[in-house]
């Protein structure tokens, strides 16, 4: 499967979030060997899954994605066995403008930042889009902000690169 998707820093959270559906997301990235690791491994609300995704041609907005499905057992043995770097978020689904807005509000080491993804059924549909009020600036091809570049980093760790576009943690 190929995603299209933008990614944004959040300037402020819309009103009503709260009230749209949300899920945890608890990821582990490897090897941990890895600066950027590609492989994922996701407790996704209810559901758990293997994920390795590939940029095309080095484009952050394409990406392939093979997705294994895991049971949550097998979820929980390798959470308890893998060293793996981890992530720890809230995803919330907004509706925005005919799309959906998936606004990821970090917790733990990350707690400030909010990233906010839209995918998008066709490149054309991406080329087209014009980011909402309550977006700050455009991440998707800035490394810093890619899940497997968080993975296992505290919200110190990235501050400077966050001040440069300047992101006030929320």
């Amino acid at each position: 499967m190929i995603e299209l998707e933008k990614t944004y820093l959040a300037k402020y959270l819309p009103e009503g979030l709260k009230k749209c559906e949300s899920k945890e997301i608890l990821d582990i990235y490897l090897p941990t060997s890895s600066r950027h690791p590609n492989l994922r491994i996701r407790k996704n609300g209810e559901k758990y899954e293997i994920t390795k995704k590939t940029p095309i041609k080095g484009d952050a907005s394409q990406q392939k994605e093979e997705t294994t499905t895991l049971t949550e057992g097998e979820f929980e043995e390798l959470n308890s066995r893998l060293e793996g770097k981890r992530t720890h978020k809230i995803r919330y689904r907004y509706p925005w403008q005919g799309n959906i807005a998936e606004i990821d509000v970090f917790q733990g080491k990350l707690k400030g930042l909010v990233l906010i993804d839209f995918e998008f059924p066709s490149e054309d549909e991406k080329n087209k889009f014009e980011m909402s009020d309550f977006c700050l600036v455009e991440v998707t091809h800035k490394e810093f902000a890619a899940g497997g570049m968080l993975c296992g980093k505290s919200y110190e760790d990235i501050d400077e690169e966050l001040k440069k576009l300047g992101y006030k943690k929320i």
